[in-house]
């Protein structure tokens, strides 16, 4: 009986690992005939796991969505690992995503052995993740993107830009990424013919093709580390200098590691480079130079016109409250 449960555990994990297993292979893997091979398939499916079989050469077999909630059978890590998990997803701005989680925490750590609770409540309580901003996202969104990832299914979706621009795009999708605050898809534009990262918050209409494709090659090590990149040239878009009347060493010790990018022109002068992802946020920048520090501001001519128009709004919001107070 032991060697029988075992077995079928194995078998649930090889389903659960790849889209479809032929026969011959799977019987191969766990060391088995077909016929015991069969006799496994239906003990699952008993359990309550929905096993679809497929005849023909292109046939085999799968694991499809059931009715219901089928038993969960999770090694000691993998137990631990989804405790944490749904501990750290209560901050992850999905829909309803606090009081959900929650709930199915405290059901499963309910089931938990007492040793395995007492590690899952020590690690999470040294835990800390950094709530996302914004929007919440749908779970079920992320639920569906996180399919068609592991399903290699092209997908529709529309899309609203952070410019206000609207699109529909067909996505091949690589991985979805939790980053700067947000979530992220990153996939193969088929429109662009390049790679792309979406914030999965400004999606709408998804629709699921159920067209394969063959996987291509992330031009990064990672999903996550693409992700920063493209980030990082988002929030650097707008690049202006403010060269301040101050020796860089003096601006070094002034500014502490803010002065990292700082060069020197001359002997007296410092180029700081400012930037940011609008103007707003470069133009913000200056409100840390200190006030007995005289400067230069260099740029675009549209960012120059943009921070002498915002220069002008605060002298008179100022005058203004001048006046009031008098």
């Amino acid at each position: 009986m032991a060697e029988t449960t075992s077995r079928i555990l194995e078998l649930l994990g090889l389903l659960q690992t790849h889209r479809q297993w032929a026969g011959p292979d799977l019987a191969e893997r766990l060391g088995v005939t077909e016929r015991t091979l069969r006799r496994d398939i239906e003990k699952l499916r008993s359990l309550g796991y929905n096993v679809e079989a497929e005849r023909g050469v292109a046939g085999g077999y799968r694991l499809e969505a059931g009715a219901q909630l089928p038993p969960l059978l999770l090694s000691d890590e993998e137990a631990v690992t989804t405790a944490i998990g749904l501990r750290v997803a209560a901050t992850q701005a999905l829909d309803g995503g606090e009081q959900t989680t929650l709930s199915a925490l405290a059901k499963f750590e309910q089931l938990l052995p007492s040793g395995l609770r007492e590690r899952v409540n020590a690690i999470a309580g040294q835990v800390r993740s950094r709530a996302p901003r914004g929007a919440s996202v749908s779970s079920e969104l992320i639920g569906q993107l996180a399919l068609a990832c592991r399903d290699r299914h092209r997908i529709r979706f529309h899309y609203l830009a952070g410019d206000g621009a609207e699109t529909d795009r067909t996505i091949e999708p690589h991985s979805l990424v939790a980053a700067e605050r947000h979530w992220f898809l990153v996939g193969w534009d088929l429109q662009r013919e390049d790679w792309r990262t979406f914030r999965v918050g400004r999606m709408s209409r998804f629709f699921d093709t159920r067209v394969l494709f063959s996987v291509r090659e992330l031009p990064s090590a990672d999903a996550a580390e693409f992700v920063a990149s493209a980030v990082s040239s988002l929030r650097d878009r707008v690049r202006a200098e403010a060269v301040l009347r101050m020796p860089l060493a003096d601006m070094q010790q002034r500014f502490g590691p803010w002065a990292q990018a700082a060069t020197a022109l001359g002997d007296d002068r410092t180029v700081w480079p400012i930037s940011g992802e609008s103007m707003e946020l470069a133009l913000s920048s200056l409100v840390w130079i200190p006030a007995d520090i005289e400067y230069e501001l260099r740029g675009s001519e549209e960012f120059l016109e943009f921070a002498r128009g915002f220069a002008a709004r605060m002298s008179r919001a100022s005058g203004s409250g001048s006046a009031r107070r008098g």
